[in-house]
């Protein structure tokens, strides 16, 4: 049994237990399969972290799933030869002012150049095998670190400073263990059985047009979906500011979205609408005028990052907060909005809440949100990824989709959530193992068109083959009236493979990943390449 070691502060000083001391009582229960710390504070404390030491080592040889923070973070196979991106090794003065720091976990976990971590899965492929799996995430992150020298995998459960009350009990840690990779895939269906998901094949505004939409647009892209589509959802771009949600932009949209949603249902589909319910950037209005709605540390906003004229975090546990965000998210419900996609979800657990974890927060912010929507569908996005299970019927599992493969050299510099097909491709793949379990996995959106694009061909045939075999949400931004017979069978055998194929496996070869599927009652295997972008 590896040493637990439970991290707090009492009276200005930090502290550590090993066992029970004065100021804690330390209980550990562990079977072949679970593992369990459970404290009692004898004082009032402020507890850091709980670690659990060495419970695992890797080869050099193996493969670690190393699961990202939040919805856009890198997430893959690591081998212990690879390294993390730490957004710190920018210049302060970059940082400074596009808080590249803020998108990801940079201001609550220190990165070093020979270790790697994850969230709340672990699993190891190759010579050694295990798997791990958090069961205490409503409460607290579990972080997966592994040192790249060693090998050796800690866990450690992320309070991060919670104020605790003297005589309080609590369980701080516990996980699930199983031998091997498949035993933990065994693990994942008894814990969280397949469920029933509505597949999604539908439209977004945004990777065409991003913000620069209007009636015309719009109206003209969903005059071109036929009876294959199910979803038409108008994305970023229709609002006058982020956050001033109920300001319908008068000179895109003079008539406004109700006549919209009324044309959309016309056609037989859904109709979706993109908000960031947690945030508000600051030439708003409410940023203006309800500056004390706004999270504040230091005596300033809390600042979420650089999208927009840079955005602020709400502060959730105001009543006029949540007020608010539920009068926007029932007015476009009431209008008739069939699907939410609700977007940068990780900015609400930013801030430091003194008495909750981040996780905590995001648990209750999610719930709230759903309680709000109702039976309404939410794909959710920039979210903590276990929060969202039993909260959002699809979440985003990648970042953003780029229209260059990866990106501008510049932004590969940068943080870990940045916009990549390279990465959101990765992230399609190792995730799938939370799809149709926790959430439907919604991998991004695919790209056919020929204009304003500098994907290739074979990467964009990749892109669509990938999202078909591993999503549970297929979307484009492309004015499909435009497509030539080509692009149409393309799109054909997509959808084939959407409704009638499965992954058998698929495994790290170095730069490749290798898919076996099963369709048409036959065993099939392609090869991607990550670094091409392309299928061999």
């Amino acid at each position: 049994m590896a040493e637990i070691i439970v991290e707090y502060e009492f009276g200005g000083e930090i502290k550590t237990a090993t066992a029970t001391n004065a100021d804690v009582a330390v209980k550990i229960s562990e079977t072949e399969t679970e593992r369990t710390v459970e404290i009692t504070a004898l004082k009032d404390i402020k507890l850091s972290s709980v670690k659990d030491g060495a419970i695992f080592t890797v080869s050099r040889a193996d493969s670690v799933f190393l699961n990202g923070y939040q919805s856009w973070t890198d997430t893959k196979e690591f081998y212990l030869s690879e390294k993390e991106r730490d957004v710190k090794k920018i210049p302060k003065i970059l940082n400074g002012i596009f808080a590249f720091d803020r998108y990801g976990d940079a201001l609550m976990y220190d990165y070093g150049k020979d270790r790697l971590h994850g969230y709340d899965v672990f699993y190891s492929r190759g010579e050694r095998e295990c798997f791990f799996l958090n069961a205490n995430y409503k409460t607290a992150y579990l972080v997966f670190e592994v040192n790249r020298k060693s090998g050796e995998v800690t866990a450690i459960s992320d309070y991060g400073g919670m104020f605790i009350k003297s005589g309080t009990e609590m369980t701080v840690l516990h996980y699930y263990i199983a031998e091997n990779y498949s035993k933990g895939i065994e693990l994942l269906d008894k814990l969280y059985p397949k469920k029933n998901i509505e597949k999604i094949f539908g439209y977004t505004s945004w990777y065409n047009y991003y913000q620069n939409i209007d009636e015309q647009t719009i109206r003209r892209d969903l005059a071109a979906l036929d009876g294959r589509f199910n979803l038409f959802q108008i994305d970023d771009g229709y609002e006058t500011f982020v956050g001033d949600w109920l300001d319908v932009d008068k000179k895109k949209f003079p008539c406004g979205l109700d006549g919209i949603v009324e044309e959309i249902h016309r056609k037989g589909l859904k109709a979706g609408i993109w908000l960031a319910p947690f945030v508000a950037e600051e030439k708003s209005r409410l940023f203006r005028d309800y500056r004390g709605w706004f999270k504040t540390q230091s005596g300033e906003p809390v600042r979420c990052g650089a999208n927009w004229s840079g955005f602020y975090a709400l502060d959730f546990y105001k009543p006029e907060v949540r007020d608010y965000i539920k009068k926007c998210l029932t007015y476009y419900k009431d209008m008739g909005f069939d699907f939410f996609k609700l977007d940068f979800l990780y900015a609400v657990s930013l801030p430091v809440y003194e008495n909750k974890t981040r996780s905590q927060v995001a648990e209750e912010a999610y719930s709230f949100i759903r309680e709000v929507l109702g039976d309404k569908l939410i794909l959710g996005c920039g979210a903590t990824v276990f929060n969202a299970i039993d909260k959002f019927d699809y979440l985003r599992i990648g970042p953003d989709v780029s229209l260059k493969f990866d990106d501008v050299w510049y932004m590969r510099r940068m943080h870990r959530e940045r916009i990549s097909t390279k990465v959101t491709l990765q992230n399609t793949v190792y995730r799938s193992i939370f799809g149709g379990r926790f959430f439907g996995n919604d991998p991004d959106v695919f790209l056919l068109r020929d204009d304003n694009i500098s994907l290739s061909d074979k990467q964009k045939q990749a892109l669509l083959t990938i999202n078909a075999l591993f999503g549970d949400v297929m979307m484009t931004s492309d004015n499909v009236g435009d497509y030539d017979g080509e692009k149409e069978k393309y799109i054909d055998k997509a959808l084939a493979l959407y409704s009638g194929a499965k992954v058998t496996d698929y495994r790290r070869r170095g730069r490749f990943i290798e898919i076996e599927y099963d369709f048409d009652g036959i065993s099939r295997r392609v090869e991607y390449d990550v670094k091409k972008g392309v299928l061999v």
